[in-house]
């Protein structure tokens, strides 16, 4: 900050004055305020309206030349949450140690205007410029009338959150080289979508893989989500840290991610539960593949399929009548549109054509209960139980004891059930091997971390769920996308229907020779319009 700034601490919160007295003591009241409209740094009229493009431009002429000289509480008093603006303006300066700051706002989208910040980052007697690209919007203060900067985090920043804070220092862990199964180094800049695992895996294994600390402009984020680096002043030493992927399979699930919006696939090893890929493609940068939280759809009849086998309510070759509809606890259920009612379906056949009728009217069999298939996603295929290790954050499933019409929608991939694709890809790996393997990104001997455990299948179960999900790719709904793989396939689609939203999820899981996978799609429509081409691709990669 510049010449005559001082940092004032007043309820905790910090606020800059500059000049007199008078000036700076308003100021820090202002921007102490946070009643929604801002402190008092621009002239007091009541308009009404949307601010017009000279209230645009005035606004943001005065927010940025006070951003300009450091003069956060000022700066501040231009939004209309002049309390949460001073903090993060005040921190920019202080714990970011960013100054000789240049702002260049470019043409008004409306009220919008976007913006260029070039700056300097100093630490430890080093500077390195930063640059970067932001916007803002003006809008009418709720009680004043004035027009201010709609605030959020990301004016300061695009990748800033509520609650994040920019901070420049000694990194909390020292930088990583994560390199794959074969010694490849993987980077954010190859493999976009690896961005926030490589960061994971720095704070977590950053202390473990031999390195030593670098000196970072970074993101601290409010969340336990680990620290984003924005720009590196003095490089550490990084330790080379090996992970179970494999640059040509994460490669080839980058490329299909990127054809279709909000989607999400893994792959790994039925043989081991090493994972060979991660892929998002999504906007909040959410790692859904491991995290995600939502109904699977069909996929889930994997599971039920295996319940009714093991409870010797049916077998593959076994009566599963697929009818028009199925009535639960009051409840109708109905199929795909146009699939064609067959009373004396097999449950191989009722699988390979998806048929939810079929399914639940099984349901109803003894010895079947409201938790029998908690205990087979959970005892069977290990689902559900919050004790998978991977290596990273990741979220093992959900298959809640449900009566009710739930009882029912959970058997097809509804109801309360929820996954996401690293739930799915390990629920193929048990499958076609009977045997659970928790799926884990870096080897458990590295920290001595306890893998979970389950009993998997009957050999006998295995080998039918296998068979049907083969029919399912050779014969059944699978049968496009997988069309063109070699080796020995299998697979299976579901569609999960979503309140408030017009198209379905699109859901993905199947099996080529040693390599499982599965994806989702949201929103993306039937199972293998979307999440289907995904999984081909990526299986398709690790053949």
């Amino acid at each position: 900050m510049g010449k005559g700034v001082k940092v004032a601490v007043v309820g905790g919160v910090f606020a800059v004055m500059v000049g007199g007295a008078g000036y700076g003591a308003y100021n820090i009241v202002s921007a102490l305020n946070g009643n929604g409209d801002g402190g008092s740094g621009a002239a007091e009229t009541r308009g009404s309206g949307p601010p017009d493009q000279d209230e645009v431009r005035e606004t943001t002429d005065a927010f940025f030349g006070a951003w300009e000289k450091g003069q956060a509480a000022e700066a501040a008093s231009y939004t209309n949450n002049a309390r949460d603006a001073g903090a993060m303006l005040s921190a920019y300066g202080e714990e970011a140690r960013i100054g000789r700051v240049d702002i260049t706002p470019g043409a008004p989208r409306g009220a919008t205007v976007p913006f260029t910040v070039k700056a300097t980052v100093s630490a430890d007697g080093v500077s390195k410029p930063l640059r970067y690209t932001s916007a803002l919007t003006v809008v009418r203060g709720q009680t004043t009338g004035r027009a201010l900067v709609d605030w959020e985090p990301s004016v300061v920043h695009p990748d800033l959150k509520d609650g994040d804070t920019l901070v420049t220092g000694e990194s909390a862990q020292p930088p990583i080289e994560a390199v794959d199964r074969d010694g490849t180094v993987l980077t954010r800049e190859k493999y976009p979508s690896l961005g926030p695992v490589l960061d994971t895996l720095r704070q977590k294994y950053g202390d473990k893989a031999g390195g030593s600390p670098a000196v970072e402009l970074s993101i601290r984020h409010a969340t336990d989500e680990a620290d984003t680096p924005l720009l590196t002043l003095a490089a550490g030493e990084p330790g080379t840290l090996r992970t179970t992927l494999s640059a040509g399979v994460q490669a080839a699930a980058e490329k299909a991610v990127k054809d279709y919006p909000e989607s999400s696939v893994v792959a790994l090893k039925p043989s081991t539960g090493e994972v060979l890929a991660v892929a998002n493609n999504r906007g909040d940068g959410f790692n859904a593949a491991f995290q995600g939280q939502v109904a699977p759809g069909s996929t889930m009849k994997i599971i039920t399929a295996a319940m009714l086998i093991d409870n010797g309510v049916t077998s593959m070759n076994g009566p599963a009548p697929c009818t028009d509809t199925a009535v639960w606890k009051s409840q109708t259920f109905k199929n795909l549109t146009g699939m064609e009612p067959n009373e004396g379906a097999t449950l191989a056949n009722s699988f390979l054509r998806s048929c939810n009728t079929a399914f639940i009217k099984l349901i109803d069999e003894k010895p079947i209960d409201d938790a029998s298939l908690t205990r087979e996603a959970q005892e069977r295929f290990g689902l559900g139980r919050d004790d998978w290790k991977t290596g990273i954050a990741s979220f093992d499933g959900s298959v809640p004891a449900s009566g009710g019409p739930d009882r029912a929608a959970n058997a097809i991939g509804q109801g309360q059930v929820q996954m996401n694709p690293l739930n799915m890809a390990s629920v193929t790996a048990t499958a076609v091997t009977g045997a659970f393997r928790q799926p884990y990104l870096v080897s458990p001997e590295l920290d001595g971390r306890q893998l979970a455990q389950a009993k998997g299948l009957p050999a006998g179960t295995a080998a039918q769920l296998k068979e049907m999900m083969r029919l399912t790719a050779t014969q059944g709904t699978a049968q496009k996308a997988m069309s063109g793989l070699g080796g020995d396939i299998g697979a299976k689609t579901g569609s999960a229907e979503v309140d408030g939203n017009a198209t379905s999820d699109s859901w993905f899981t199947g099996f080529r020779d040693d390599v499982a996978a599965a994806a989702m799609a949201q929103q993306g429509g039937h199972g293998g319009d979307a999440a289907g081409p995904i999984v081909a691709a990526v299986l398709r990669a690790g053949g």
